[in-house]
């Protein structure tokens, strides 16, 4: 859609007093869902509520979309993502919910829950039971059904005034104007004709430059008489006007632009551009007229192109899934559409130990949907390429903060797929860093035995190399820095050889943090060195960004707290490169205990109370191995002993209950 159409931006046309109505019936109701028929704008109000709430009544807006949803298992962990809690436990992602949600005041946006009405009805009672302070503004072409719910209808705009006004925008917007009084006219019989509805005055104002005002309304009239007899008595009116109103977009449209159209629904969210041309490429849709076929739907407002992503509001997509079915292209579509995403996280995975790692990471984050959906397919259509997805994709997702889904996949693939040793084993390890990240040491031990068994059965050094990685962090988390060495040596030793060099990579990292914790120092600095510029020269981040911690930590206890603040610099921003927010968390400690050691008491507070709002986030306290827990209390004794006792819990506090990303700023900056 056009700029103006997109909820939240633009201005807001009408409906002003429904958003201060709706915001009095929040202010008494904990359940409010919004139900009208699709294109009414029933997204745009909520986003007009939820700004004004979030100034006036709430501590916290959340914001979830549920209609690319298609796995209802993930249904919690999809909210829960929304909300902010990249979760590291093991807990059912709605226990994590209601405990990170707590007693705030938290408004939670639910928007398009048709599809998941049972589902959202028994996510709200509990959110409602368990958190006194959170409020639910759900829209819905349906009710949620709860006793609790206030149902507000969303209405169309009143044609003759509110109507008339987006009508006029959108022609406005295509570069068409009314000639005189006698245009006004036409233009208000064609708002009432469609009867208000905001998205089908949108569609109708995108034609105006190939079919002027007076024209439309005698085809539009003739279509409205047409399609009567056959929709009357089955839909309501308002449903058969927008269905309407699409079909003759879609008439308009030139074959082509139908057809990318169709191929288009495919798509979970927003996809790049890239995918659009390689999912929806083929018969008349080539690499010349592909392009054109695409400006055409965004001349006439079936989708928007912004930032190199095509968007397009599932209603217009619900149309396009209808005639992908006719057309008879429904399975060779997704088809391509799960080929496609498996190919990219493979490539991301292969491409890991290199200059496209935070490349990979940022793809991997904005595929999310779309690579859930791929996989969902995969998995009926090709059971070893659904596993071999999973694979590639998990040590991805354990990064930044996916676990539940990243488990969820892994975990019901590895069940139900027969699939060659060096597959499964891949598999196995990525669920065991997923087990081990969630606190599972027992899980992850196991599997990091099985990921070993299956690496020597496939005779892949690489693989071996990902097991010795995968079972030394079991033992550091666990507090045995010597047997974790002893795993990275033996290891790497198998694993030596050509290729492999992310996962020896990885090994050596635990054989850093072995030395390290065993108190190796000199050994540990000059290998964490070396690992460090292998990884600098190459451009990659998330290895270099451990190796750095291990410098910090080592500066630490060799007493040099200006090298040690240095090191956690680099690790905190090589971080959030790649969207860690458990590494951020792990590095605003190692930054506070640096300033603590330096004596800057405040800063360290303030750096202290931003990783315990991070550490929140990721849904259990601080981690890290188990000599780390001194190192904290002796810091932050030292900060407040530097600080005093009022500055210091001034200070805790402003890092605390800031926005983090803004507090990290903050605390890199002072701390230079």
């Amino acid at each position: 859609m056009q700029s103006w159409m997109q909820p939240g931006t633009g201005p807001f046309l009408g409906r002003g007093d429904e958003v201060v109505e709706l915001l009095a019936v929040l202010a008494d109701h904990r359940l409010v869902t919004l139900v009208g028929v699709g294109g009414v704008g029933k997204t745009r109000l909520a986003g007009r509520v939820a700004e004004e709430a979030s100034a006036r009544m709430f501590e916290t807006v959340y914001w979830a979309p549920l209609w690319p949803l298609s796995d209802l298992a993930l249904f919690s962990a999809v909210v829960a993502d929304a909300c902010g809690l990249a979760d590291h436990s093991a807990r059912d992602p709605l226990d994590a919910l209601c405990a990170w949600i707590g007693a705030r005041r938290v408004l939670l946006v639910l928007d398009s829950c048709e599809h998941l009405v049972a589902d959202c009805a028994a996510l709200v009672a509990e959110l409602l039971a368990r958190c006194p302070g959170v409020a639910v503004l759900a829209t819905s072409r349906q009710r949620l059904g709860r006793p609790e719910e206030r149902v507000h209808q969303v209405e169309p705009l009143d044609p003759d005034t509110d109507g008339l006004a987006l009508f006029t925008a959108g022609a406005t917007a295509v570069g068409v104007r009314w000639d005189g009084p006698r245009d006004v006219v036409v233009a208000v019989e064609i708002c009432r004709r469609l009867d208000g509805i905001p998205l089908a005055l949108c569609l109708a104002a995108a034609q105006l430059p190939r079919q002027p005002v007076r024209v439309m309304a005698r085809a539009l009239g003739e279509r409205l008489a047409l399609t009567a007899p056959e929709d009357a008595g089955v839909r309501p009116e308002r449903h058969r006007t927008l269905r309407t109103a699409i079909g003759w977009s879609h008439e308009l449209c030139e074959p082509v632009e139908r057809l990318l159209w169709a191929r288009l629904s495919v798509f979970r969210a927003e996809p790049a551009l890239a995918a659009v041309e390689q999912v929806c490429a083929g018969g008349p849709l080539t690499a010349r007229t592909l392009p054109d076929a695409l400006a055409g739907l965004e001349r006439k407002s079936l989708v928007s192109v912004v930032g190199g992503r095509v968007r397009m509001l599932d209603t217009v997509r619900e149309y396009g899934e209808m005639w992908l079915t006719q057309l008879g292209e429904s399975d060779s579509v997704a088809d391509r559409h799960a080929r496609y995403f498996g190919e990219l996280v493979t490539r991301a995975e292969e491409g890991w130990w290199g200059p496209g790692q935070a490349t990979g990471y940022a793809t991997v984050a904005a595929s999310h949907a779309d690579l859930c959906a791929a996989m969902e397919r995969l998995l009926l259509v090709d059971p070893e390429g659904a596993l071999r997805a999973a694979g590639a994709v998990g040590f991805f997702w354990a990064c930044c903060g996916r676990l539940h889904e990243a488990g969820h996949f892994l975990g019901e693939f590895l069940q139900l797929v027969d699939a060659p040793h060096a597959v499964r084993a891949k598999a196995l390890w990525a669920l065991g860093v997923v087990r081990c990240l969630q606190g599972d040491y027992e899980g992850a031990a196991r599997l990091g035995r099985a990921t070993r068994a299956a690496a020597l059965a496939a005779d892949s050094g690489a693989l071996v190399a990902d097991a010795g990685y995968l079972q030394g962090l079991v033992m550091l988390l666990r507090g045995r820095p010597l047997a974790a060495l002893h795993i990275a040596d033996r290891e790497l030793a198998a694993a030596a050889g050509p290729g492999g060099e992310a996962a020896r990579a990885r090994c050596r990292l635990v054989r850093v943090s072995g030395l390290t914790g065993s108190g190796h120092l000199d050994q540990a600095r000059a290998e964490a060195e070396d690992l460090r510029d292998r990884a600098v020269a190459i451009g990659e981040h998330w290895t270099r960004s451990y190796t750095e911690y291990q410098l910090a930590l080592i500066a630490l206890y060799e007493d040099r707290p200006d090298d040690a603040a240095g090191h956690a610099r680099a690790m905190i921003r090589e971080k959030r490169t790649i969207g860690d927010a458990f590494g951020i968390a792990l590095g605003l400690d190692i930054m506070a205990a640096a300033l603590a050691a330096r004596g800057d008491g405040e800063i360290s507070a303030q750096a202290f109370g931003a990783g315990q709002s991070l550490w929140e986030t990721v849904g259990h306290p601080q981690r890290g191995t188990p000599e780390l827990a001194s190192l904290r209390a002796r810091s932050q004794a030292s900060a407040r002993q530097a600080a005093g006792d009022w500055a210091y819990d001034k200070a805790y506090t402003w890092g605390r209950l800031t926005d983090p990303g803004a507090t990290v700023e903050t605390v890199l900056e002072l701390g230079r």
